[in-house]
């Protein structure tokens, strides 16, 4: 595989930054795009080193690290998103992709598919937090709120510290959720002191529409993507895991197991390692059956 050729894409409202990765001889296989959101391409070095059969595209979404926007007075939300990598796509102009999404990548790749199926091939749709569709909707987007106001309150520390807590929780949310003091910047490596910004792409931009997002399931199973819901098998029960489940239930789906929890695919890309070998090989089984 080469070293990455980064390109400038101009959407509405944002300037993307995308790097491609092109395979060292000639491909049968579909473009791979690995997507995330908020995550930026960064954190795909080390998958994207294991797919040198292909070409590879990773990019950073807009109003993240290097997706600048130019229109703040539009909100981020999934379909925003979805336009973006529909724009990504078509410029591209390999046809339709393989695309692997995690984390609010995968939430925003449904909308991408249930809008454009003919763009992708396959999606696997990796942990998607997709808490409006889960039995505890309710008691999630209220503590999905919660930490967002906490950050437009007192800052990125605590509201940070409380989203680690919310992502981690196993089951179902309780009242023990909310009857427990809040947690400690600290204990998690996060400042303690707000240096006055407002700006973060997670917290400020992203947490509540990604989270409240309901996708348009007569949409996604009248696609004609194959679609594959995955979740890491060390995040079971936890609430991106659970709605990769709910996900595959409501479209009569199976779930696919992944090595890691919801950053498995990573190396030491942020000192967190997952399995990035062991989560590649996965992925290549997946996505076989999409060879052309």
């Amino acid at each position: 595989m080469t070293q990455p050729d980064t390109r400038t894409l101009e959407v509405p409202g944002a300037s993307l930054v995308y790097d491609v990765r092109e395979p060292s001889g000639r491909s049968t296989f579909p473009t791979l795009i690995l997507a995330a959101s908020p995550m930026t391409a960064d954190a795909f070095g080390t998958l994207a080193s294991y797919f040198t059969d292909r070409t590879v595209v990773t990019y950073d979404p807009s109003g993240t690290g290097r997706g600048v926007r130019t229109d703040t007075t539009v909100g981020s939300t999934p379909r925003l998103h979805a336009d973006d990598l529909a724009h990504l796509i078509d410029t591209l102009g390999t046809g339709p992709v393989d695309l692997f999404a995690t984390s609010g990548g995968a939430v925003n790749a449904l909308e991408l598919v249930s809008r454009n199926p003919e763009r992708v091939r396959t999606l696997v749709a990796h942990e998607p937090p997709l808490a409006k569709i889960l039995p505890d909707r309710d008691m999630l987007l209220k503590a999905c709120t919660d930490i967002h106001d906490t950050y437009l309150r007192i800052g990125m520390g605590p509201g940070m510290a409380k989203f680690i807590t919310l992502v981690g929780w196993k089951g179902e949310l309780s009242d023990a959720y909310f009857g427990a003091p809040a947690p400690d910047p600290a204990a998690f490596g996060l400042p303690i002191e707000d240096d006055g910004s407002r700006d973060d792409p997670l917290l400020a931009q992203n947490l509540l529409s990604c989270t409240g997002y309901d996708p348009d399931f007569q949409a996604l199973a009248a696609a004609s993507t194959r679609i594959v819901p995955a979740a890491g098998r060390e995040s079971a029960d936890e609430m991106a895991a659970r709605g990769a489940s709910a996900l595959a239930a409501r479209l009569g789906l199976n779930t696919v197991s992944f090595p890691g929890g919801h950053g498995g695919f990573m190396g030491d890309e942020y000192g967190m390692p997952g399995d990035p070998e062991g989560f590649a090989a996965v992925l290549k089984e997946v996505l076989q059956p999409a060879r052309v």
